[in-house]
């Protein structure tokens, strides 16, 4: 794993990747971040597994980190030296609060909570990858598993009009009016779904474009689907979507 330690002090860097190269060899890479702006940047180009943020920082604080990346799926723990923020950090999800001076066997117990979750969400995602991905001589999967806490529900692909990210999770939308919330990020099923035509209009929406009925130009900027959702495109991606919609047959 990659984790990510986010201080505006020097010698606190240097005591957490000490204790990481004693006593977690779960984590074989680690990065460093001082401020807001530095520790924003290096999470959306490096994706950590594990984001080790202290509570002030240069340029603001842990909380405004988390803020600015929106709906970014992260591993945190705080390690800080400041105990009046832990109820505001649970909100927020994190996975432990951490007090300096840190002790050292609390540390390895809050990593290895991160590292279980890790193993398994990478055994949940080798598992869907194999069903969605096997294939017979004459036959192509055309179906998507998703696997909730209670089931493992398993939906025709057409029968999706689009997903949307919530926090650390994706809600699948699907015909008929049912939803089905799974706990993985959005991004990783956009990787999964046919790319032909399931589009990313904005950060927090995928979309069917073959259960797109219009699409709203000017002000309003939507996509308007078979289910009468409204699906808003980003700026940036206007123009890719006028280039999908021209595209399907």
């Amino acid at each position: 794993m990659y984790a990510l330690i986010v201080d505006d002090e020097q010698m606190a860097r240097e005591t957490i990747t000490q204790i990481i190269k004693l006593f977690c060899p779960q984590i074989t890479r680690i990065g460093e971040a001082t401020s807001v702006q530095t520790a924003v940047t290096a999470i959306q180009k490096e994706k950590p597994d594990i984001l080790l943020l202290d509570i002030h920082l240069n340029g603001g604080n842990g909380f405004d980190v988390l803020k600015l990346l929106g709906n970014h799926q992260l591993n945190v723990i705080f390690v800080t030296a400041y105990d009046e923020y832990a109820i505001k950090a649970f909100k927020v999800s994190a996975i432990d609060y951490l007090l300096k001076p840190i002790d050292s066997d609390d540390f390895v117990d809050a990593i290895e909570k991160v590292h279980k979750k890790y193993l398994q969400e990478s055994l949940d995602t080798r598992i869907d990858l194999f069903l969605q991905n096997m294939k017979t001589k004459d036959i192509d999967i055309n179906k998507i598993t998703l696997n909730t806490a209670e089931n493992f529900h398993i939906i025709p692909i057409e029968d999706i009009i689009y997903c949307q990210a919530d926090k650390n999770y994706t809600v699948f939308n699907l015909k008929y009016g049912q939803q089905i919330v799974v706990s993985k990020n959005l991004r990783e099923y956009e990787e999964l779904l046919p790319k032909s035509f399931f589009f990313r209009s904005h950060q927090s929406y995928l979309v069917n474009l073959n259960h797109v009925v219009r699409y709203e130009k000017g002000d309003k900027n939507q996509l308007i689907t078979t289910n009468n959702s409204q699906i808003p495109v980003s700026f940036r991606k206007k123009e890719q979507v006028m280039q999908f919609l021209k595209q399907l047959k």
